[in-house]
């Protein structure tokens, strides 16, 4: 996790751009992430023995893209990527190498705010804060626990199923970051997956140093109190103002800074849980309610239509994947009544959930 720079081997001409220039107008709701990001990804999967130029051309890339300053890619086509890349290796743990997240995930502008911050908490409280920066397809929660912290990783905003190869590495990352900006050598307390486990658990178990624990609620990693408390070696609160700067800046370009987008991503995370409240949404923002609603109304929209979209947006997602089923999504969309679920796919898709399902499993066939 540096912010050395690795090769990719020359690349062929392609079937045609992709990428979306942070400060070109994209179609409302789509999700992206930079193109730092993507070129570490596709260092890594150059290290890996695999033919970059032939996998970009099959996944459709332009290859010049990615070298463009400022560009950005669709979520689903980088799932398609890595889902080439995948069957290109014929390698079901692509990725999954701590030396490998360490040397090629790019975290960029966000990793130099985390470093300069006091302590790891402080930390990964930027990293959560700054990562649309990188990918504002990708959520990261951070959930308090008695023993310490857990890192809770989701993606949102594409129509296809994330392969867990993406997410694992996306984890690892961040968990190597850790390490790199603490310079120690970090054991996390349990990690968490909420896919069925693989035949063979050591690729994981080595790559993350415990015993892993599959068929989970989410996809998270836990941190122990005395990690998040560690002072880094690089500490520089000047330096640091002067990031979160730059990082507010990006953030604006790319539309993250609206308050909206904060209650959006409030109410995404509560989901899980049940139908949040406006209330309670306002509080875990710290602020009363009164304030929330006048915010919003101030962006002229309202928490109703804000939690209607995100669990639209949520259901694709979740529909898209197979992994779950159909009560499982009721749950995480915080549907008590599976009726009520029915009802609002057929408002949102015109259809009920397992006919959309269906439709969306004969496009990708």
């Amino acid at each position: 996790m540096t912010s050395q720079s690795h090769s990719i081997a020359p690349r062929t001409p392609a079937h045609g751009p992709r990428s979306l220039r942070s400060g070109a107008p994209a179609r409302p709701g789509r999700r992206t992430s930079s193109a730092a990001w993507l070129e570490g990804v596709l260092s890594m999967f150059d290290a890996q023995g695999l033919n970059v130029p032939a996998l970009m051309a099959d996944a459709g890339f332009d290859p010049d893209s990615v070298h463009q300053q400022g560009a950005r890619f669709a979520v689903d086509d980088i799932t398609v990527l890595w889902q080439r890349a995948v069957a290109h290796a014929a390698c079901p743990t692509l990725g999954l190498s701590r030396p490998l997240a360490a040397a090629y995930g790019r975290v960029g502008a966000v990793g130099h705010s985390m470093a300069s911050s006091p302590d790891l908490r402080t930390a990964l409280a930027r990293l959560q804060r700054y990562m649309a920066v990188i990918s504002d397809a990708t959520t990261l929660n951070l959930e308090t626990d008695g023993r310490g912290c857990w890192l809770a990783t989701s993606h949102a905003g594409g129509t296809l199923p994330i392969p867990r190869q993406r997410l694992e590495f996306a984890m690892l990352t961040t968990f190597t970051q850790c390490q790199w900006i603490t310079r120690r050598e970090l054991a996390p307390l349990a990690v968490e997956f909420a896919y069925a486990a693989p035949a063979d658990r050591r690729a994981h178990e080595d790559a993350f140093g415990c015993e892993i624990r599959f068929g989970a609620a989410t996809n998270r990693i836990l941190l122990s109190n005395a990690d998040l408390a560690v002072p880094l070696p690089t500490a520089d609160a000047a330096l640091s103002a002067v990031h979160e700067r730059l990082l507010d800046e990006q953030m604006e370009r790319l539309g993250q800074r609206s308050f909206s987008a904060k209650v959006s991503a409030e109410i995404a995370r509560c989901l899980p849980s049940g139908e949040p409240r406006r209330p309670d949404v306002a509080a875990s923002l710290c602020m009363a309610d009164r304030t929330l609603q006048r915010r919003l109304h101030d962006e002229a929209v309202s928490f109703q239509s804000l939690l209607e979209q995100t669990r639209q947006e949520l259901a694709r997602q979740y529909l898209a994947d197979s992994r779950y089923s159909l009560a499982e999504v009721a749950d995480l969309l915080g549907f008590v009544d599976t009726s009520n679920f029915f009802r609002a796919c057929k408002r949102w898709f015109g259809l009920p959930p397992a006919q959309y399902r269906a439709k969306v499993r004969h496009a990708d066939a």
